[in-house]
């Protein structure tokens, strides 16, 4: 990686752009630092397809964690090393092609001034974590909504969330690119819940309306007989501050007036004593002209603060009785604020309110009429549009069932039979409709549910067909992303493992391919082969990531078949592996 490092404080520096490779590819470079055993690890991808080895616990899905956080996945404390301040992950991406990701960009003001896109995330210590595009600060979410264009991630929890309803109705959603006419449905369904939120609110007891209604009644009454103004109490708090001191006050005003007025030797006289004198001097020095003009705004100031002293006088009154009436108006309010809120704005808020709940309840009937005319309306609209997207998913469903039954016999399931199964459901945003995805993996069976497939090796490739289907619906021609594949091999093997990797190794003909896998029967199939290994370094535990060249990539293989002792038999047996997976489908 090139550049300076940063300081603990700065900016991090872009990564350094890697040179293009032959075939396709999303991700080019990858840089991973300070994260949970990871020092610090650089990366360089190719197209085609690109498998992670290495000894179980290695942290080969380190990897694919951090290309999640890329993809702006969920951040916590625990992935920073121990003893580090933060962990930073950076990947360079090709531009995806199209016009219409750039124009999203552009809009979201991340445009590339290149072809390609540096994406970084940063997670501190304290679980906090950052995001930049092209080294702008971005929001996570931001993340989230341009990750489908640039890839996907597929892991053994995928295959768990396969089980859910949920899951499998978006999945289907996505192969049938309903986002679109989703969002018309979820506007529907929540302006028709609104609706009837507010009729089963107009339909409580009567018992229970007439309560309120006198309740209401009382604090109308209560408020509007003491007729409060928006802040009247701090008017009459400063009157009542006055009257407790008019004695001071018509002491100090006063004598401030004599001061500047009243008294021989005023403020007033002085000044127009040296005015008179300063004309004399002008009579003989016209040069002292500019003297008399600066003094004569002072004569006049002096004059305006008298008279206004001289009417303060005037208004100042002792009336014990005014200063009775503002007390006791102002305990009125204070019961008041007391009542309804810390403020009169929130007392006069406060009947508005009561205002609007008693004049709903004297049109209860007109309203209900209304409401339920609205619904009514509501519930068209919405069983139009969950209708149109019931017809969709049902073209969908018999679409997907035949892309899913031809990748199944890709993969050495061939005669399974996989349907997906749309039923009525209870109204809600997603529409009124339940998907269920069944399979029967044998012929003369009958389709099951996926969580009730027994081999697990089954369910793996049940997954990845469907991994690498969903999207197929929607993707436009030429469309190229990068799918990651963390051990979707878990618990198969031999020919089984040897028709994922050519699967796997099909799929690459078309998007990027990265795959951690522990099977040597699917790394052979690798066009760029990455170790991962745990070492110890000064007392602590790092994980490395090294490329393989051809002559340490058959001893990886040749481990992976025998373990540790790797034998000559092993060694001949990876070479055999490796010239066998050469062979298979060209890109």
């Amino acid at each position: 990686m090139c550049g300076s490092r940063r300081g603990a404080t700065q900016r991090p520096p872009p990564i350094c752009r890697a040179p293009r490779y032959n075939g396709r590819q999303v991700l080019l470079e990858l840089v991973v630092e300070n994260y949970a055993v990871v020092e610090r690890a650089h990366v360089r991808f190719h197209g085609g397809l690109n498998l992670l080895t290495g000894e179980t616990g290695s942290g080969k899905s380190i990897v694919v964690d951090a290309v999640g956080l890329l993809f702006g996945g969920r951040a916590s404390a625990d992935m920073v090393r121990t003893g580090a301040a933060r962990a930073r992950i950076s990947g360079i991406f090709e531009l995806p092609g199209g016009s219409g990701f750039r124009a999203w960009l552009a809009e979201s003001g991340a445009e590339p001034e290149q072809d390609e896109l540096l994406v970084e995330r940063e997670v501190l210590s304290n679980g906090k974590s950052r995001a930049f595009l092209n080294s702008r600060p971005v929001t996570v979410t931001l993340l989230r909504e341009i990750a489908p264009w640039l890839g996907d991630i597929h892991g053994q929890y995928d295959q768990q969330q396969l089980f859910q309803p949920a899951a499998q109705l978006a999945m289907l959603d996505e192969f049938a690119g309903a986002a679109e006419l989703l969002g018309c449905v979820a506007d529907a369904h929540r302006a028709w819940r609104r609706c009837t939120a507010e009729l089963e609110d107009l339909d409580k007891s009567e018992q229970e309306k007439l309560r309120l209604a006198d309740l209401w009644s009382f604090q109308r009454r209560e408020i509007e007989t003491a007729s409060p103004r928006s802040g009247e109490d701090g008017e009459l708090e400063n009157e009542k501050r006055v009257l407790r001191n008019v004695t001071k006050l018509q002491e100090s005003a006063s004598a401030a007036w004599t001061a500047l007025y009243d008294a021989p030797d005023s403020a007033a006289t002085q000044l127009r004593l040296a005015l008179r004198r300063i004309d004399e001097l002008c009579q003989i020095d016209t040069s002292l002209d500019s003297l008399a003009e600066t003094l004569k705004p002072a004569v006049i100031a002096v004059d305006e603060a008298s008279n206004a002293l001289r009417d303060y006088l005037d208004r100042l009154d002792l009336d014990p009785g005014r200063l009775e009436e503002v007390e006791s108006r102002l305990a009125t309010l204070d019961r008041l604020r007391r009542k309804y809120g810390h403020s009169l704005d929130d007392v006069l808020a406060f009947l508005a309110d009561v205002r609007a709940r008693l004049d709903a309840l004297e049109h209860a009937t007109e309203r209900r009429a209304a409401l339920e005319k609205q619904r009514a309306e509501l519930e068209t609209r919405y069983r139009e549009a969950a209708g149109k997207l019931t017809r969709l998913r049902g073209d969908a469903a018999k679409r997907l069932s035949a892309v899913v039954e031809k990748e199944l016999g890709s993969l050495a399931l061939d005669g399974s039979r996989f349907i997906v199964e749309i039923v009525e459901a209870e109204w809600s945003e997603h529409g009124a409709d339940r998907a269920t995805f069944l399979i029967a993996a044998n012929v003369g069976e009958e389709p099951r549910p996926l969580d009730r497939v027994a081999s697990g090796g089954e369910l793996s490739r049940i997954a990845l067909a469907l991994k690498t289907s969903a999207g197929a619906g929607s993707q436009p021609d030429g469309f190229t992303r990068t799918l990651i594949f963390d051990e979707v091999d878990a618990g198969i093997g031999g020919s089984v493992a040897e028709t994922v990797g050519r699967r796997l190794k099909r799929l690459s003909s078309a998007n990027q391919v990265l795959c951690v896998t522990h099977l040597a029967q699917v790394a052979s199939f690798a066009d760029h082969h990455y170790f991962v290994e745990k070492r110890e370094r000064k007392g602590r535990t790092v994980a490395e990531v090294q490329e393989l060249d051809a002559e340490a990539r058959t001893k990886e293989i040749g481990r992976m078949l025998s373990g540790q002792q790797i034998t000559p038999e092993a060694l001949r047996h990876a070479e055999q592996l490796i010239r066998q997976g050469s062979k298979q489908i060209s890109r």
